[in-house]
């Protein structure tokens, strides 16, 4: 009764002048997540001179940390609805640490892979963590807008500096530093989050699906893994794209099933009914798989074919932080304007445009129209992601938000 007492207590402290103490130490633990997404990228022949990984094991070296974080959104997210958001939020910390000691002076590849994935589970229970806190914290929903914009500006700027980061250390130090930045930062978030931010829960009662939960992890693991080797240049129709693919969709179905049929569902599915709710969620996975997959072959494409060093192939990338900046902060007073409807639409329409002036850009080096491209691209997508974060919360339930976060 008094744990309930002291949770209830912070979380009204929290809402008050302190809201905005606490969104600081959410969009930190954020950023750990998304500069870890990139920050590998540019350290990528460092590591393959120093382990020699295979061209299979290299591929898991990179693929492994966002294949697990993806995977296990659904089931941190729901998991953080019953037992605590705080409570997961913390137990993340420690493992993002943990697996980034370990694959800052891993010795072999497999060593590096696993430390990849741990950090993918860490991700996991820090990203919807930090987005549930967030929506219990901020209950108005203009200055949840705010809050929102904020949240995904680092998201998208998170993503974007991990190659800037990533070059300036790989060209100082070596390669497996690239992971201890995360240390100090963890140090200092730790004890504040615990100290500052608040305990919620959801309201469901009766026990967590641990079966669906497991059914939910494997089926997005299939479905991200399916896709990837398609991206990788696997044939549509090959049996390392079919496989991961139909397994993938038939868990995912059956999940869906077994949530419909439980008293106490990890999931409203009745959620998905909702057209802003369904529409929102899918705009969100299209937008991120867009970020991470562009930035991706943009950093190949500087590094490979215009010969750049990872430092400079960073520096070429600061336009789409900047703009996804400018994206974040003026993205309330955009969404009181346009709605999230337009919002997310003009966002998608910039991305296009963007994508269509990269492809102009051959194997010449034309500084002026990457930076345009890189600008809209980082403006598009976070406006997109900005209109579409802040309609899915509005229509989720509080008591489920760790749900619909992932």
């Amino acid at each position: 009764m008094s744990g309930t007492t002291t949770a209830g207590s912070r979380l009204r402290a929290a809402t008050g002048a302190n809201r905005w103490v606490v969104l600081f130490v959410l969009c930190v633990s954020l950023l750990l997540v998304a500069l870890d997404a990139t920050v590998l990228h540019v350290a990528v022949p460092a590591v393959t001179a120093d382990l020699r990984p295979s061209g299979v094991e290299l591929l898991w070296i990179v693929d492994a940390y966002p294949l697990v974080c993806a995977s296990l959104l659904i089931l941190f997210g729901t998991l953080g609805d019953r037992i605590g958001r705080r409570r997961v939020l913390l137990i993340g910390y420690g493992l993002f640490g943990a697996a980034s000691a370990v694959a800052a002076f891993a010795g072999s590849p497999m060593v590096l892979i696993g430390a990849r994935a741990l950090l993918g589970v860490g991700g996991a229970m820090i990203m919807p963590a930090t987005l549930s806190i967030l929506r219990a914290v901020f209950p108005d929903r203009r200055e949840r807008a705010v809050a929102i914009g904020v949240w995904t500006a680092v998201a998208a700027v998170g993503a974007a500096v991990g190659p800037v980061l990533g070059g300036f250390l790989v060209e100082h130090f070596w390669w497996g530093s690239v992971f201890l930045i995360n240390i100090p930062l963890l140090a200092v978030l730790l004890p504040l989050g615990r100290v500052l931010l608040p305990e919620s829960k959801g309201c469901g009662d009766g026990p967590w699906d641990v079966l669906g939960a497991l059914m939910a992890a494997a089926g997005v693991l299939g479905v991200v893994f399916g896709v990837k080797r398609l991206g990788a240049g696997e044939g549509p129709l090959s049996l390392a794209t079919l496989g991961p693919l139909c397994v993938g969709a038939a868990l995912l179905i059956l999940f869906v099933r077994r949530q419909r049929r439980r008293e106490h569902p990890l999931i409203d599915m009745r959620m998905f009914a909702r057209p802003t709710f369904s529409t929102s969620v899918g705009c969100i996975v299209l937008a991120m798989l867009a970020l991470v997959g562009l930035e991706l072959i943009a950093v190949q494409y500087l590094q490979l074919v215009l010969g750049l060093s990872p430092l400079e192939t960073g520096l070429r990338l600061l336009p789409l932080t900047f703009a996804a900046m400018a994206a974040g902060i003026t993205g309330s007073a955009t969404l009181r304007r346009l709605g999230p409807r337009r919002m997310v639409s003009w966002g998608f329409v910039l991305t296009a445009v963007a994508v269509l002036l990269l492809v102009l850009m051959g194997q010449h080096d034309r500084p002026g129209l990457l930076a345009a491209g890189f600008v809209l691209l980082g403006f598009g997508l976070q406006t997109t992601l900005f209109g579409a974060y802040e309609s899915m919360l509005s229509e989720a339930p509080a008591d489920q938000a760790g749900g619909a976060a992932g």
